[in-house]
């Protein structure tokens, strides 16, 4: 990959709130930064969890929502960035038009192994 700058992807370009899970990732293998565009279709959530080692920030770019915390309820917006604290209780739904947000937090350092393949 280039030392360059360069245009990644475009939001308005994605089809936020139609799909479930992942419509765009960070690609390059050497980088500091993960990176994903995650879509909700309407009513779909993503169930109660505590995220990881890791502060994330999102920023709603399509539809709406709600995220559930530890301490309550915050509605989503268009617009809206969110700073979600490492280690914290989250559950995302999505509203009546889904949900669509890009999120970015500092790369997951892995051990590089990979699971030993299935014997049947």
């Amino acid at each position: 990959m280039s030392n360059e700058p360069m245009r990644m992807a475009n939001t308005t370009q994605l089809p936020a709130g139609e799909h479930n899970g992942a419509l765009w990732k960070l690609e390059p293998a050497a980088r500091d930064l993960d990176a994903n565009v995650i879509s909700l279709a309407p009513g779909e959530q993503i169930g109660e969890h505590q995220g990881p080692a890791l502060d994330v920030l999102l920023h709603v770019f399509a539809g709406s929502g709600v995220l559930h915390t530890a301490t309550g309820a915050l509605e989503l917006a268009v617009g809206d960035i969110i700073y979600l604290p490492k280690h914290s209780q989250r559950q995302f739904i999505a509203g009546e038009l889904g949900l669509g947000y890009f999120s970015v937090h500092q790369r997951k350092t892995t051990t590089g192994l990979m699971p030993a393949p299935r014997v049947s």
